[in-house]
Order: structure tokens, then C-alpha cells, then sequence
């Protein structure tokens, strides 16, 4: 009898398995994974792999096993049928008049959720206790939807898993938790992104099938209900199993293998998922190897000539009242420019621009995502544990190159095409005094093309010469910090401006089209009597993709940067090791600007800058110096890699790929540095001490 009711889980569960692993099989072989995997390494993930995905199947059955559980004839019978249906008759009714019942203290849509689930289980329940001929074939009906829910779930789970894959080359993390927050944009995204229709076709289709091969193995065990002695033992063991799969799958998230794509592969989404989501910040105190906090701040402030963390910045010449335009470009890697090698063409003007500029060859973006740039080229600070200081709550009244602009008498604004809301842009930089025009600013006949992600990137140059041009009649000089949107998934723009189709989605398309927005801001500045006064910096956010055969791949963070103006800044190359938070303050140096700064970034002009880069994910965090990589993570790990260039017919200085090869011992000293930079900027944030 037991065997014969734990038919619909074994089904399920042989199901997800076979998915689960097709999913394993496709990531190896998926372009993004860069390294090679022996028989026995991959013997090994896949076994891992299937130890995990048995103990979330477990846990993920837990509503299949109370389904089950209330599955019953005698509740139908008199008197309790009635009395069970008069309370749900009464329950609905309360959410439904009551106009302060619990669920809409809850807000939003609560009280329509528990309306729709009350009102439904009320209905099933009259028509089976009223009509109970018609009860198995009720019965059968709601068994078959459920089985159908599963098995959508795990073909859509999977699919959603190879996108991410695709995108990111790791299974869920932030990213995908601030997906689930950001679901127009998201599911706009992949409305443009891939072939829906067809694609949501293929998946109903399958899960379809697969449903109704498992409903007719198994509909039979409907006929004949266990008994309550029987539930118990039933119940009994399962908990048994629930309680194992909690204490197991985290023990197998902390499985480390040879290269992170390994961890990825063997590794299951959903704890994945569930663990981001629970984690969204990092306490770095409580994660991450410490020393004496004040030997911490004095290690990390020895690196300035006043030792404090906060400073007098004073010029030897005088101050230079320009305009600043600081164009923050969406996942420009380095290697898209044909400085780096590429050869196909894609930034004919940002290359022609970089030779007219000072251009910093050797820089390193601070993270992987547009908030992280953001914060670095806003702040100038390091990047700390878990979610950027954009999206937290104690995200005001920061130190910014907007405030250093500000006391200056400088106009400031942030310029997005998009609806500046997202990845809460908005209330960072609005918290931060800066005017914001986003979306929100462009009349109808101003778009000649947007997606998702917002206006094309050539009709927000069009707006910023507008706003620009406002500015300046103004008297006062501006900030602008213009981001821009096009060199993003689904890689979108209108027809008839590059030689790649506009509907060709393409990443090279993507940052083809970006090129000749700036392009065309450029001819539209020229023309314009602010022009020659104004210095342009122009950056990468972050790299197209982080992906790579360790926590931190040295490639993937190398991003373009240069700073031009014509006349003012002369043409030259910068080949230090430098950091995205040494860019503002580096800009500042060359207006001769004097303030008092809070700025963890230097100005790397000067004769007292010390090589060195930050790179990081929401959980390793990376310091770059003297050909060495030392990561620490959560759990109070400590990595060192030994950077070696690989052999590159490109100068060295744009030569972007380095082997890391780890050491047995890290040298101390870098693994102090690196803690008393994470450490201290960690703590400063935490008291506040980087306001203004």
C-alpha cells in the first residue's frame, strides 16, 4: 500500500531528477563555461548534483504531501460536511464584508489572493459534498491541475535557469531575487529578448504531456484513500526526509570545488535563490576575517598624506570652473574596444576618442551590476558585502562627487533613459541632491525608439543637449551624470543607423548602436557654446558578463575609461593599475578643485598613488596589488592568486588576460590590506561616517 501512494512522488521526482540533470549537461557544454572538466570532476558535480536536487525535491513535495494529507470521504459525511462548509461559507464571506478583516491590514493584494483561495476551496468543497457522484471526477480534475502546477514549475524553473545561465554564467543570486522585485522590466526584457510565443508553446506543451503520462500512472490511487493510521506513518516519514533535506542542503551549499563553475553546476537554484533572497545584505563583522578596528583604519588611511579619514584636498593652481558630462556606459568591457584587440569594429568612435583623450588603460570596475559603477563613480568608495548602497535604506546624505559639484555652485543632475525607479536609482540620487530626468521627462514625439530598459540611447543624447543647454543659460556651471541603456539585453535600437539590425539582438549590435549615440551627442555638443568648456569622462559601468574559471576573473572586470576635452586635457595613456572610485577624484585634481574629502578613491596624478583595484561580487571581495589577487568571503575565507599576463601580441598595458594561479600561503600583508580596506569602508558606512 505505502509503495502504491508514493507513486505520484516517484514520478515527479524521476522527472525533476532527468531535468535537473539535462540542465547540468547543458551548462557544461554551454559557451560561457571556460574550462574543461575530467571524467572524474564531472562524476563528481554530477553526483553532488543529484544529492542536491533528491533533498530539494523533498522539500519542494511538502505541498503535494498535504495535498494528500486532506484528501478524504468522511469529511463529506453529516453532519461534518456541513459544518465544514459553513465555515468556509463564513470565512469567505468575512474577507469579502468585513472591511478591516486581517488580510487587508496586510495591504496590497492580500485580501484578493486569500478572496480568490477561500472562494475557490468553498466552491470545490459544496460541489463535491453536494453532488457526490460526481466526486472522483472532481477529485481527478483538481489532481490533475496540481500535478500539472508541479511539472510546470520544474520545466519552467529549468528554462529559467538556462536564461540565467545564459546571462550570467552562474545559477540564482541577487540578481535574480531584484528580477523577482523588478518584473515589468524583467518580463519585458524577455518579451524582447526571445521568442516567446513559441517558447511558452514548447514549455505548455511538454509540461502537458509530462502531466497526463504521470495522471494516468497514478489516478488509480485516488480510488482508495489510506487511512488516518496510515496518513500518520506516511506523514511520519516524510517529515522524517523534511527534516534531513533542511539540514543537508545547507551542508551541500557549502561544498567548494577546483573552479567556480563547478560550484555553479553542481549546485541547485532553488536553496540558491531562497538564500539570496534571505541575504541580501552581508554583515561584513559577522562574516568576514577582521583585525583590531583600529589598526584597520590606520593601515588603510597610511596609503593618503593626511592620515584621516577626512581630508584637505589643496591645488597649487587655480580652480577650473568647467562643465563635467560623465557618461557611465551599460556593461562596455574593455575588450569591446579595438585598443584591447577586437577586431570587429564595434567602437569606431570611442576608440578615436580615446586617442584625443587621456585614456586609463589598466582600470578595474568595482562589481558586476549597474548599481555597483553607479555607487563607485558617486561615492568613490570600495564595494562592500551584499547589496550596493544604492538599494539600502541608509543610502542619503552620502559624500558624493554630486556634493563636491554642489558646493562649487555647479547645476547637478543624474540622466537616465529609463524610469529611474528601478534599482532604486531614484531615491539614491534624489536622497543625494541631485535632479534626476529620466523617462519620465520625454514628451511622445521625443522617442523615436524605446524597450524595457527605456528611450534609445540617441534620443536621451538629444535630451541631455537640451538639458544641457537649459543649464547653461542658467550662468552656472553643470554635472551632468548621464547612464546609458542601449548595450543591454535584448540589445534593441532603431533601424538604419549601424550596419547590424536593429531586430538582430545581438550584443555586438548592442554596443555598435551605444558607440553612435555618443557619437551623435558629440557632433550635436560641438555645436554647441558650451562646448570647449567642458570636460567629458567617459566609463564602462561594468563588464558584459562576470563569468569565468574563478570567483573573480581578472578580464571580466577590466573596464575602458578616458577622460577628454579639447584644448584643456592633452592626449595621453595612464597604464597604472587604478580603480573605478580613483576616476572622480582624479577629475578633480585636474580642475585644481579644493575641498575637504571623504573619498576612499585617489586622485592617481599624483606622485603619492599606489596601484591597486577593488573588484567584487555581492560576496567576494577582491584587492588587486603587486601582481597578486586576495579575495575574502563570508565564513572568514581568505584566497590568494599569484597574476600572471598571458602571452598577448597587444602592448602589455592592453592586454586584459592574467592566469591566477592560487598560492598555498597568501602573503600577510596584502591579506591585512585587503581586510583593513573592506573592514573600514564596512565600518564607516556603518556609522555613518561617510555622510556629508
Amino acid at each position: 500500500m505505502f509503495t502504491q501512494k508514493i507513486k505520484p512522488f516517484l514520478y515527479l521526482g524521476i522527472f525533476y531528477l532527468i531535468i535537473s540533470l539535462l540542465v547540468r549537461i547543458v551548462f557544461f557544454f554551454h559557451p560561457i563555461t571556460n574550462v574543461s572538466f575530467g571524467f572524474f570532476e564531472v562524476i563528481k558535480v554530477l553526483s553532488i548534483g543529484l544529492v542536491n536536487d533528491i533533498f530539494v525535491f523533498i522539500l519542494a513535495s511538502s505541498i503535494l504531501a498535504l495535498y494528500f494529507l486532506f484528501l478524504s470521504n468522511s469529511k463529506y459525511n453529516k453532519p461534518y460536511g456541513y459544518i465544514i462548509f459553513g465555515v468556509l461559507l463564513l470565512f469567505f464571506l468575512y474577507i469579502l464584508v468585513i472591511p478591516n478583516n486581517i488580510f487587508k491590514q496586510y495591504g496590497g493584494s492580500v485580501t484578493k489572493i486569500a478572496l480568490i483561495f477561500v472562494g475557490l476551496k468553498t466552491l470545490l468543497f459544496g460541489l463535491m459534498l453536494f453532488l457526490p457522484s460526481k466526486r472522483i471526477k472532481i477529485r481527478n480534475t483538481l489532481y490533475f491541475i496540481t500535478i500539472f502546477l508541479y511539472v510546470l514549475s520544474i520545466v519552467f524553473n529549468a528554462v529559467s535557469e538556462y536564461f540565467f545561465y545564459n546571462e550570467f554564467g552562474l545559477r540564482y543570486n541577487f540578481i535574480a531575487v531584484d528580477y523577482l522585485i523588478y518584473t515589468n522590466e524583467v518580463i519585458g526584457n524577455i518579451m524582447e529578448s526571445y521568442p516567446v510565443v513559441p517558447l511558452f508553446l514548447a514549455i505548455f506543451a511538454v509540461t502537458f504531456g509530462i502531466t497526463w503520462f504521470i495522471f494516468k500512472k497514478t489516478k488509480e490511487e485516488l480510488l482508495t484513500l489510506p487511512n488516518f493510521k496510515q496518513k500518520l506513518i506516511l506523514l511520519g516519514t516524510f517529515a522524517v526526509l523534511v527534516g534531513a533535506s533542511l539540514l543537508m542542503i545547507p551542508a551541500m551549499m557549502q561544498i567548494k570545488s577546483s573552479n567556480v563553475f563547478a560550484e555553479e553546476i553542481e549546485a541547485n537554484g532553488v536553496p540558491k535563490f531562497y538564500w539570496a533572497f534571505t541575504h541580501n545584505e552581508l554583515d561584513f563583522f559577522q562574516f568576514y576575517s577582521q583585525i583590531d578596528q583600529n589598526q584597520a583604519e590606520k593601515s588603510f588611511l597610511s596609503q593618503y598624506p593626511q592620515q584621516t579619514l577626512t581630508r584637505n584636498i589643496v591645488a597649487e593652481q587655480p580652480e577650473q570652473k568647467k562643465n563635467v558630462v560623465l557618461i557611465s556606459i551599460e556593461s562596455l568591457s574593455a575588450d569591446f574596444l579595438e585598443h584591447y584587440g577586437n577586431t570587429q569594429k564595434i567602437t569606431p568612435f570611442l576608440d578615436s576618442l580615446a586617442d584625443k583623450s587621456m585614456m586609463f588603460t589598466n582600470l578595474y570596475a568595482t562589481g558586476n551590476r549597474t548599481v555597483r559603477g553607479l555607487e563607485a563613480l558617486t561615492l568613490c568608495i570600495p564595494p562592500t558585502a551584499g547589496e550596493s548602497i544604492i538599494k539600502r535604506e541608509n543610502n542619503k546624505n552620502k559624500f558624493t562627487t554630486g556634493s563636491v559639484f554642489k558646493s562649487k555652485g555647479y547645476d547637478v543632475k543624474f540622466l537616465y533613459g529609463g524610469y529611474s525607479y528601478f534599482d532604486n536609482m531614484q531615491d539614491f540620487f534624489a536622497g543625494n541632491g541631485y535632479g534626476i530626468v529620466d523617462r519620465n521627462n520625454f514628451k511622445p514625439e521625443e522617442i523615436s525608439f524605446a524597450n524595457v530598459w527605456g528611450v534609445a540611447d540617441e534620443d536621451m543624447a538629444k535630451k541631455a543637449i537640451e538639458t544641457m543647454n537649459a543649464e547653461a543659460k542658467s550662468g552656472k556651471p553643470f554635472f551632468n551624470h548621464w547612464m546609458t541603456v542601449s548595450n543591454h539585453r535584448p540589445f534593441t535600437y532603431p533601424d538604419g543607423r549601424i550596419d547590424i539590425p536593429g531586430d538582430a539582438k545581438s550584443r555586438e549590435g548592442g554596443v555598435k548602436y551605444t558607440d553612435y549615440s555618443i557619437k551623435k551627442f558629440f557632433e550635436m555638443a560641438k555645436k554647441q557654446d558650451w562646448y570647449k568648456n567642458t570636460i567629458f569622462v567617459i566609463v564602462a559601468d561594468h563588464c558584459a558578463s562576470s563569468a569565468g574559471g574563478t570567483e573573480l576573473p581578472m578580464d571580466k572586470y577590466r573596464i575602458p575609461a578616458m577622460i577628454f576635452s579639447e584644448g584643456f586635457v592633452e592626449p595621453q595613456k595612464f597604464n597604472k593599475l587604478m580603480s573605478q572610485i580613483d576616476l572622480m577624484p582624479t577629475l578633480f585634481g585636474l580642475l585644481n578643485f579644493n575641498y575637504q574629502s571623504k573619498f576612499l578613491g585617489q586622485d592617481v596624478l599624483k606622485d603619492y598613488f599606489q596601484p591597486k583595484a577593488y573588484i567584487a561580487t555581492y560576496q567576494d571581495l577582491g584587492f588587486i596589488k603587486d601582481d597578486h589577487l586576495t579575495i575574502i568571503s563570508p565564513v572568514r575565507k581568505v584566497k590568494q592568486y599569484t597574476l600572471k599576463q598571458q602571452e598577448s601580441k597587444l602592448a602589455p598595458e592592453f592586454n586584459i588576460y592574467y592566469d591566477e594561479n592560487a598560492v598555498k600561503t597568501p602573503q600577510q600583508n596584502l591579506v591585512d590590506q585587503t581586510i583593513s580596506a573592506y573592514q573600514s569602508t564596512s565600518y564607516w558606512l556603518k556609522t555613518n561616517k561617510l555622510n556629508r
